[in-house]
């Protein structure tokens, strides 16, 4: 026990309650918040697991004091503390009209399907819930026809996935491609069967009535419950599609769950993004309809075939994969500005034959309104930069992402801070903001800046898991600096014995995909040189949902991911007792739009590193390291790899933000750890 890595105490992590929390509202729903949540209480018979908490029945009682003031409220729950039913009890009896958004789409269902009915028919709660997601997860009559018609598979896992699909849309009550499990969500052929914003016909399509993404949007309207997600919640109140931009003036109470996640989704949606892809999607339909409706008008094959060759010499300015450059870091002289001025010109062409062609199908003067958008897009993508200006926190940042098949130029803002306050603005209702990690060192001060919410309560409720029997965090000695050559294989050599004293039950997170490539190949040649029978799972090999089932069935697996798997993941008892990071997740250096957001705040006498990038850092740490312990009887090991947890000054505030576990620098610690009970 070295190196200032203290075993516990005061110093082994924040005392949640105590550093932030204001004294308890006392509210005029506590007797019934303290009743519902009780020993004797009606969710107690409901959930056969369920123990009262009082951490979950005091974060309930604020949600409830803030329903009741119309008021905001940041909450930072613990894991275990139950925050799902924290707020889902106070929103349904006293919430009026709710908005649920949720990080992701598989915990909206869960919600959907679970949470929200368990409790509602514990409460007797009279309330009407719908399910809300995106058009591209709901089924398209008028696309699914056009494909069947026109014949343009090409493969036969497609045409089996076509024929399921068909049978499926004449059984369902909802159209939602999540119910079909038959067909992988990543099929291709999900593209030809939904409709996007931009190829919907909308009121003119024959099938409107029966449109599973209209009838979705009308069950919104009339419920009192609505559950969807962040990319909804902000695509739709961005773009006022229709959805969230409906729904938000009639809402009383807005809930984010996994609230951590609102910062980036809300950059992405408030910014703008046109991409090669989307030209060659509407190449796509414009063949297809001219040649419907319009065949001797125009070659419609020679029309847009000089559009699709212009966008794809436009993605090929650009080295395949990773690249994402700024503006001002492409050279003048680089092939990428006459592209985009060819690629211009050629989508006006088209333009000029849809005009003229336009009055022979609205599906072609639908794909003319296309057009005209993405030609604005590029055109509004370079603005001329101002003169003898500084850059203020809501300008925003000109940058460019390739990918293998397509190039996406993006407009980021700076800063989503008075773009979402505007939004919050107007007609008072309450704001719920919750997840396990909202706080660095139970400071709020990062995640409410970004939203612009600066001043708002904010409160934390700690994990009732006794993080000091349960968990063992370890710092190994004698590794590299991380951006030495050959430090993912010096971590893999480090993790190998403690991985074999675990019997596997590993998560090994990687914070870069090439890491996670080389980890792979690694441990199957020394899995395979030790006679180690752990099943080894790589992210990618795979789909997401499926890599984990199998690893939950095998029950001495190790799997090997990066990002999507350092949160949303739940995984109970024996089958996961090592948590292994790699590196601390700080963002690439590289990243255009942090170089942009740090060099603003540099200009404003703040430090980029210290009040941005590293708590950043610090939240997404917390989320890998919750994977651990997500049950009272779980037990294990959280394995940071990377020295500068101790070696760098900023070190101690990283390790105070992680659960109070016992602390350790000694391998033999480690291993007499596992030796012990349920290990």
């Amino acid at each position: 026990m070295t190196d200032h890595l203290p075993l516990s105490g005061a110093e082994a992590g924040p005392d949640l309650d105590a550093a932030q929390a204001p004294s308890e509202p006392v509210g005029k729903y506590d007797a019934e918040v303290d009743r519902i949540f009780g020993a004797g209480g009606p969710l107690a018979p409901a959930v056969g697991t369920f123990k009262p908490r009082q951490s979950q029945t005091e974060m309930a009682k604020a949600i409830a004091h803030a329903i009741s003031e119309q008021g905001t409220l940041i909450a930072e729950a613990g894991t275990g503390t139950g925050k799902t039913f924290a707020y889902l009890v106070p929103a349904l009896l006293w919430g009026g009209k709710t908005i649920i958004s949720t990080g992701t789409k598989n915990l909206q269902d869960q919600l959907f399907s679970r949470d929200i009915p368990t409790v509602r028919a514990a409460l007797r709660a009279p309330v009407s819930v719908a399910l809300l997601k995106g058009r591209s997860n709901y089924l398209c009559h008028y696309h699914l026809e056009r494909t069947l018609s026109n014949g343009r598979l090409t493969s036969r896992d497609d045409v089996g996935h076509l024929r399921e699909i068909s049978r499926f849309i004449k059984m369902s009550q909802s159209g939602d491609k999540a119910e079909l499990t038959k067909v992988p969500e990543t099929a291709s052929v999900w593209n030809l069967v939904t409709s996007t914003r931009e190829n919907c016909v909308g009121q003119e399509c024959q099938y409107y009535q029966d449109c599973f993404v209209m009838k979705a949007r009308r069950e919104a309207q009339q419920a009192d419950v609505v559950v969807v997600n962040h990319h909804l919640f902000f695509a739709d109140v961005a773009l006022k599609e229709g959805g969230m931009a409906e729904l938000l003036p009639s809402a009383n109470t807005i809930i984010f769950d996994e609230a951590h996640q609102l910062p980036e989704v809300a950059t992405l949606f408030f910014g703008t993004t046109v991409s090669t892809g989307q030209v060659l999607e509407l190449c796509r339909d414009v063949l297809a309809e001219g040649l419907a409706h319009a065949r001797g008008g125009v070659d419609w094959a020679k029309v847009v075939t000089v559009v699709e060759k212009a966008a794809r010499d436009l993605r090929l300015t650009f080295p395949e994969g990773g690249t994402r450059l700024s503006l001002p870091q492409i050279p003048p002289s680089s092939d990428f500005f006459p592209a985009l001025e060819k690629l211009k010109e050629e989508l006006e062409c088209l333009i000029d034959v849809l005009e003229a062609q336009a009055e022979r199908a609205e599906t072609i003067e639908q794909c003319r309104v296309r057009a005209v958008e993405l030609l604005e897009q590029y055109k509004a993508w370079k603005s001329e930069p101002k003169k003898g200006k500084e850059v203020e926190g809501d300008d925003a940042v000109l940058w460019v992402e390739a990918f293998s098949s397509s190039l996406q130029l993006h407009k980021t803002p700076l800063s989503i801070a008075p773009i979402f306050a505007g939004q919050r603005a107007g007609t008072p209702r309450s704001w719920i903001f919750t997840s396990a990690t909202l706080a660095v060192k139970n400071d709020f001060k990062h995640f409410s800046a970004q939203l612009g919410m600066t001043g708002e309560p904010a409160q934390s409720w700690p994990s009732p898991f006794n993080y000091q029997e349960q968990g063992l965090l370890y710092v190994p000695t004698g590794l590299p600096e991380p951006n030495t050559f050959g430090y993912t294989d010096a971590v893999v050599d480090m993790a190998l014995p403690v991985i074999e004293a675990a019997g596997g039950r590993c998560f090994f997170l990687c914070t870069t995909i090439r890491a996670v490539n080389r980890v792979a190949e690694r441990l199957r040649e020394e899995f395979a040189a030790r006679g180690l029978d752990f099943p080894l799972f790589v992210q990618g090999e795979r789909g997401r949902t499926e890599l984990l089932d199998s690893f939950r069935n095998a029950g001495n697996a190790v799997l090997v991911g990066s990002q999507s798997f350092w949160e949303g993941v739940d995984v109970r008892g024996e089958a996961l007792s090592l948590v292994i990071i790699d590196k601390l997740p700080f963002a690439p250096p590289d990243d255009p739009v942090l170089a942009a957001r740090i060099e603003v705040m540099e200009k404003k006498g703040m430090n980029g590193f210290v009040h941005h990038t590293l708590p950043e850092a610090i939240i997404n740490l917390k989320q890998g390291a919750g994977r651990l312990i997500r049950d009272v009887g779980d037990r294990g090991v959280l394995m940071l790899c990377d020295p500068r947890v101790i070696s760098k000054p900023y070190g101690r505030r990283i390790w105070q933000s992680l659960p109070p576990f016992r602390r350790t620098r000694v391998q033999a610690d480690v291993i007499e750890f596992f030796k012990g009970p349920q290990a």
